[in-house]
C-alpha cells in the first residue's frame, strides 16, 4: 500500500474531459477519476455494471427511458446491458467510476478512450 490519494492533486494533475484516469484498484476493479463536460456517446457495457459518483458539478445520465440527475455526493448504478449516455450540461464535473479493471469507458475497445494509472 502506498498512501492515500489525494483526490485534488490527482484531479489537478490532467485537463482531458472524457479520459478516465486511474488512481486505485480494489478486488480487481480500478477506481477511476474522471472530468467530464458536454455529451459522451450513447453506450453500453455488456458484462458489468457502471458506477457513478459525483463529486463536483450535475451530472445527467440518459437512458433510453428516462434521465437520471445525479448532484454532488450523489451516485448512479447503470445496469449491465442498458443503453446509456452521460452528460454535463451545465459546466465541468468531476466523478468517480468503478469498472472492472480493463473495462472500456464506451464498452467497445475500437471506440473507447484507454483509462491510464497516475
Amino acid at each position: 500500500m502506498s498512501g492515500a490519494v489525494n483526490l485534488a492533486e490527482k484531479f489537478a494533475s490532467f485537463t482531458e474531459h472524457w479520459a478516465p484516469r486511474i488512481v486505485a484498484t480494489y478486488n480487481d476493479n480500478d477506481i477511476r477519476i474522471v472530468k467530464v463536460a458536454g455529451e459522451f456517446v450513447w453506450h453500453k457495457h455488456d458484462e458489468t455494471d457502471d458506477f457513478f459518483l459525483v463529486l463536483d458539478g450535475v451530472l445527467d445520465i440518459e437512458l433510453r427511458d428516462r434521465t437520471v440527475t445525479l448532484n454532488p455526493g450523489e451516485l448512479f448504478v447503470v445496469p449491465r446491458g442498458v443503453e446509456h449516455r452521460p452528460v454535463a450540461r451545465h459546466g465541468e464535473v468531476r466523478m468517480i467510476v468503478i469498472e472492472p479493471a480493463g473495462t472500456d469507458n464506451t464498452g467497445d475497445s475500437a471506440t473507447a478512450t484507454r483509462a491510464v494509472a497516475i
